[in-house]
């Protein structure tokens, strides 16, 4: 087989060798122009496929990023439910009096946990509470809103009713007569009748009538001085 050579052909001999030159440039410079057209091409795919691959900024974040918000909610939750008031029944119970039980003088004070000499058994005790003299079948009242928590006779203390006032204050009402006026799960208000005072405590029996009264906050005895208002009736 013989080899090709342009210029052997007719438009070889009619271009002659400067024409030839000429030929063989514009040849070349069509290749190199298809050449950059396809790499073009080939760039505008690239540029494509990146752009579809790119995460949409309004796609939701992972489920790991959103679980470290959720102690932050909860703290901020619970500081809004440590904010609120502790109850209805607490804001009623405050805007109430907070009344002596029994109208009548103190003839035994609280002794705040030192010992003094018991009148009836003759020996040194403490005294948890105030005796508040009264006449025999005198009216007492809760000295404030509660719920009535244990009603019970004691072969010392004789009737005895115990009522939560809330705020942490539990009040024990000692030596009513023997027909006491609540039962046990009873709400009463400020000044609401629980019973009468009776002679029923044979551990003060020795003193004149009166209502032995004692006041407990968080398991504590206080007291009740500083929270009765000893002018009120």
């Amino acid at each position: 087989m013989k080899n090709f050579s342009l210029k052997n052909t007719r438009l070889g001999k009619t271009l002659g060798k400067k024409g030839l030159y000429i030929t063989i440039g514009a040849f070349m410079l069509a290749l190199a122009g298809a050449g950059v057209a396809a790499y073009n091409k080939a760039m505008d795919s690239i540029d494509q496929t990146l752009i579809v691959a790119q995460p949409d900024s309004a796609s939701p974040l992972p489920a790991e990023n959103k679980v470290t918000d959720v102690p932050k909610q909860t703290e901020a939750a619970e500081k809004k439910a440590e904010s609120k008031p502790d109850s209805e029944s607490d804001l009623d119970k405050k805007t109430q009096p907070t009344i002596m039980p029994v109208s009548g003088e103190i003839i035994e004070n609280f002794s705040n946990g030192e010992l003094v000499k018991s009148e009836t058994l003759g020996v040194w005790k403490t005294h948890d509470g105030i005796d508040i003299k009264a006449d025999l079948g005198a009216p007492v009242k809760a000295m404030n809103k509660g719920k009535v928590i244990r009603v019970w006779s004691d072969p010392l203390w004789g009737s005895c009713v115990k009522i939560d006032h809330g705020s942490g204050l539990t009040a024990h009402y000692y030596g009513l007569s023997s027909s006491v006026s609540v039962s046990e799960g009873d709400f009463v208000n400020s000044g609401d009748v629980i019973g009468a005072v009776g002679d029923t405590a044979q551990i003060e029996i020795a003193q004149p009538t009166h209502l032995h009264f004692a006041l407990e906050r968080n398991g504590s005895w206080i007291d009740p001085v500083d929270i009765l208002d000893p002018t009120s009736k």
